[in-house]
């Protein structure tokens, strides 16, 4: 890793605005730096382009804390001129006319964008093992996986590849890889971040959030990215996040929720001894703990994995060998569609269409969508009730660190299972976000904090004061 690897994107945009390292300089080192790890799959073009404007925003002394700093971008968001592929063969040779939302903040605040990063096929998988071009790699350990769907993003921040990253959400694709890599990753409030341009899973479900070396560097990139936006109808009708009290505050006197759900022996000894440590510590702060119960997380895999499939299934139906990517040859136009997406979608894509279709077929619906979705609204009174008193929620983000790559590859459920923890955020739409509270077996370990709808300046803020606390940042080995 570079000397400016080891600096956090925060550290990096204080010193551009001193003028101790210009722009070019910072893009051009990592840029530059190998991938080892396969953190990518598309690097931008134009990066001299992208350097001058975020220059001149310092020169003339506006933009923001992260105005000139690199930032690596999840290959199913959208991008004016730049392959979007979502890691399918199915859009190979993709170039979007239009840019996501979020790109065009990025480009507003002069942020550089270093290139698109891999993924689980349309952000399907908790492994980044499912996508069509190449596995990515822990930095941690080359033979393990960095966790997904968003693995490259949660790679490239980990492994000194960029200082930031953006990812998207779905049941845990942000803060389940940042755990697995030892970094913070932060999934917002549904809704506060658009999702125009953001290639759709399950769109009830989807955010995109950041990713970063600290609290500090999400807060700021989730400031940049957030928002009211008209052309996305889910987006509300909020500020940016604003990061004003971000470093305000004490943990003295806070009240924070263990569900006693998410802390049985499903999770590793080693990842439990962790957070639990963690937890001491907190105690010793003054943080009141509270045990809780909210019986419906035991079923939030089950019921996750009938509401995404269903809305998957119907977002997907757009890949039809007509409008986008290739197209492979038949006899008649129904014979083509099924020939194109029989053979370029991936296996984990496939099985979930199916799943989907057959769950909103006649006859099932009631069966399955329709009881999946009222089991949902019973799991997100259960968190609001708990979060009437309580600062926030806490549990293991991941229950088990890095796993080796393949080790899980035939054992789809224990691949589901990862999400365990982490798919009531999105089920709810609450803000959540993953930090680093120790290792395992010299594995990082996740901390996952879950707080309120629409509470994400007091979420961050609460992060913050637990990450100095802890005093933890993890640098990998390799």
């Amino acid at each position: 890793m570079s000397a400016l690897s080891q600096l956090s994107a925060t550290e990096i945009g204080a010193k551009l605005r001193a003028r101790e390292l210009s722009v070019k300089e910072v893009a051009e080192s990592f840029a530059t730096a190998e991938d080892r790890v396969g953190a990518f799959i598309t690097r931008s073009k134009e990066l001299d382009e992208q350097c001058l404007r975020a220059q001149s925003l310092i020169d003339e002394g506006v933009g923001g804390p992260l105005t000139g700093v690199p930032v690596a971008v999840k290959d199913n968001i959208s991008t004016r001129g730049l392959l979007t592929t979502c890691a399918s063969k199915i859009l190979a040779n993709y170039i979007p006319p239009y840019n996501a939302t979020v790109m065009d903040k990025l480009e507003a605040q002069g942020l550089v964008s270093l290139g698109k990063t891999n993924l689980d096929e349309f952000a399907m998988g908790a492994s980044t093992e499912t996508s069509a071009y190449h596995v990515t790699r822990n930095p941690w350990d080359f033979e393990r996986s960095p966790g997904g769907s968003s693995g490259g993003s949660a790679a490239a921040v980990s492994g000194g590849l960029s200082p930031l990253a953006l990812g998207s959400d779905t049941g845990g694709s942000i803060r389940q890889p940042a755990a697995l890599c030892g970094i913070v990753g932060f999934k917002p409030t549904y809704g506060r971040v658009s999702r125009f341009g953001l290639v759709a899973f399950a769109s009830s479900l989807d955010q995109i959030g950041p990713f970063g070396k600290s609290v500090e560097d999400c807060a700021n990139l989730a400031a940049v990215i957030s928002g009211h936006d008209k052309h996305d109808a889910t987006s509300l009708p909020r500020d940016p996040i604003s990061t004003i009290n971000l470093k305000s505050g004490s943990l003295k006197g806070r009240r924070i929720a263990l569900p006693v759900e998410l802390f049985d022996d499903s999770a590793e000894p080693g990842v439990l001894a962790a957070v639990t440590s963690a937890i001491d510590a907190l105690k010793r702060e003054g943080v009141e703990i509270v045990q809780v119960s909210i019986p419906e997380i035991k079923v939030g895999v089950t019921t996750y994995y009938i509401i995404a499939p269903a809305e998957a299934s119907s977002n997907l139906a757009r890949f039809d060998g007509v409008r986008f990517g290739p197209r492979l040859e038949g006899d008649g136009h129904v014979n083509v569609v099924a020939e194109t997406r029989g053979r370029l979608f991936g296996s984990e894509v496939r099985s979930r269409i199916v799943v989907g279709t057959y769950v909103l077929s006649a006859g099932y619906y009631d069966a399955y969508y329709l009881r999946a979705q009222q089991v949902r609204g019973k799991m997100t009174a259960g968190f609001e009730d708990v979060l009437k008193d309580c600062d926030a929620i806490l549990s293991p983000t991941s229950p088990v660190v890095a796993f080796k790559i393949g080790s899980l590859k035939d054992d789809p459920l224990a691949l589901k299972l990862l999400d365990y923890c982490t798919i009531p955020a999105n089920m709810g739409g609450f803000p959540a976000i993953s930090l680093p509270c120790g290792l395992s077996e010299g594995l990082p370990v996740g901390l996952q904090l879950l707080s309120g709808i629409d509470h994400d300046e007091d979420l961050l803020q609460l992060a913050f004061l637990v990450e100095q606390s802890l005093g933890i940042k993890l640098t990998p080995p390799q």
